[in-house]
């Protein structure tokens, strides 16, 4: 299945990196943390490591390590503004169970 991002999210990413200067894309990955378990993580990428897959829509790439792979395979990336609050959503098919705050999750 692999990472989808929408045009929206792509336009974004792509003005960080310009913006930032360098990169080659953006990291999606997960860690241990709140209530449920599991939390995303974002990070520029400067280099490729041995296990990242790279999934690329839009001119943007969005590199992921084999480990959260298991994790997000099938999830899409999108960007959305809600009122005053805008931000990046993690739409994962993978997901069982979220945190109340939406801060972490558990699949």
């Amino acid at each position: 299945m692999g990472i989808s991002l929408t045009e929206t999210a792509a336009d974004r990413v792509r003005t960080f990196l310009t913006n930032r200067g360098k990169g080659i894309g953006l990291r999606l990955g997960i860690k241990t943390s709140g209530c449920s378990g599991l939390a995303y993580v974002l990070e520029f990428v400067d280099e490729l490591h041995e296990d990242d897959h790279v999934f690329e829509q839009y001119g943007v790439k969005i590199i992921v390590d084999t480990k959260s792979l298991v994790y997000l395979d099938g999830t899409e990336l999108d960007f959305v503004k809600e009122g005053l609050n805008e931000g990046f959503k993690f739409n994962n098919p993978n997901v069982k169970e979220q945190c109340g705050c939406g801060e972490s999750f558990h699949v």
